[in-house]
């Protein structure tokens, strides 16, 4: 993990830290063999995206205080499932990606040219 990499080859930087995101909650987008969603691709969420997750059965938008999860807003950056930004890039909802927190894993699910049409910041 501590020698990962981003989708543009270079080492995988923070993705957000508040509040704390990634499988491991290290605040990277980093994976591992537990993480059957792959969580590693680092978006700032939008409000459509949030809706469209929401609709699709996985609703990070609804603060969950047992998990120590506050509910994301717009403009919250948070590490996605990689499926779950190709669906919603396949709906015309994709959130703008950080591209230097993304995981190089994301280049199996989407191409470089898709995520670098949504780069942000």
């Amino acid at each position: 993990m501590a020698d990962a990499s981003n989708v543009l080859g270079t080492s995988l930087g923070v993705c957000c830290t508040a509040p704390m995101t990634g499988f491991y909650r290290d605040g990277c987008c980093n994976t591992g063999a537990g993480d059957m969603g792959a969580h590693i691709v680092c978006a700032q969420m939008t409000a459509e995206f949030l809706t469209f997750t929401k609709a699709q059965g996985n609703d990070l938008s609804t603060p969950m205080p047992a998990f120590q999860f506050p509910g994301l807003k717009p403009g919250d950056r948070w590490c996605l499932c990689a499926s779950r930004w190709k669906e919603a890039l396949d709906a015309g909802v994709a959130p703008p990606v950080v591209l230097e927190a993304t995981h190089a894993a994301a280049l199996e699910y989407v191409s470089l040219a898709e995520l670098k049409s949504y780069a942000v910041g």
